[in-house]
């Protein structure tokens, strides 16, 4: 390992884990000269290991966060060939943390997002206790709302990274860093969600910058619960109850929204 560099390991990973994890943050960095979203350099990866460049991290501050906003936005409309679409060249499986991510190649956002982003982890989160039999009803009927397609807007897949925590959006003295990701094509405003879910630095001043860059459809705010979902359902299979109690309020949001 060189200086500069960091290298994760995990000898138990499953086959093609940190490769996964690499050809996400190259398909990332593709929009980079275009003006897309900085993505950590991937020096070297293989079996049970990925070495990354170092970066010297410092605090958030509102010009970086309108920066990397604008960025974010270069980045997702760099696009992707279909809903739940692998990044371009990638054949092997998708990851979310350490569970696996379904791969789809979906022409409707809402079947995509219901069947593959929502459903395998409900019921995970059901048996292991994060999800009660009291929450699952409301929770079933907003995944069945979402697959009829309803709520599906028009918009083309984009280009996302797919766990956009704030943990995984390091900053350094040039502004934000992408790092981590569970690269796939999506609907923007899925990051976006999940920024907030977690608390994101000058997270309004990031969203306006993003939205004066690809303006976002009128009432995308009532939409933030929708696009939890996904995430929330993440955690409930791993964390506890807390999260399935957060899940089934983005459910009752999910379904008061307007057709």
């Amino acid at each position: 390992m060189h200086a500069r560099t960091i290298v994760k390991q995990r000898p138990d990973a499953p086959p093609r884990f940190f490769e996964a994890e690499a050809a996400g943050l190259r398909w990332l960095a593709e929009p980079e000269t275009a003006g897309g979203a900085r993505v950590v350099e991937t020096i070297d990866t293989g079996p049970g290991f990925i070495e990354l460049e170092r970066i010297d991290e410092t605090r958030a501050t509102p010009d970086a966060a309108r920066a990397f906003g604008a960025a974010l936005a270069v980045t997702h409309t760099a696009g992707a060939d279909a809903f739940g679409a692998p990044p371009h060249g990638w054949e092997g499986p998708l990851f979310i943390g350490r569970r696996p991510l379904p791969v789809a190649h979906e022409s409707s956002w809402g079947r995509f997002y219901a069947r593959d982003r929502i459903l395998p982890y409900l019921g995970i989160a059901v048996e292991a206790g994060g999800v009660t039999s009291t929450q699952l009803p409301v929770i079933r009927e907003a995944v069945d709302r979402i697959a009829s397609g309803e709520l599906d807007d028009g918009e083309s897949p984009s280009r996302l990274h797919g766990d956009l925590w704030n943990g995984n959006l390091l900053w350094d003295a040039r502004g934000g860093i992408l790092i981590d990701p569970a690269a796939h094509g999506g609907h923007r405003e899925t990051d976006l969600a999940m920024l907030a879910l977690f608390g994101c630095p000058y997270l309004d001043e990031l969203t306006a910058a993003y939205d004066a860059k690809a303006p976002l459809r009128a009432g995308w705010q009532a939409r933030i619960p929708l696009h939890q979902l996904h995430p929330l359902v993440v955690h409930a299979a791993s964390y506890g109850p807390s999260y399935g109690v957060a899940l089934a309020d983005a459910a009752r949001a999910t379904l008061a929204l307007p057709d």
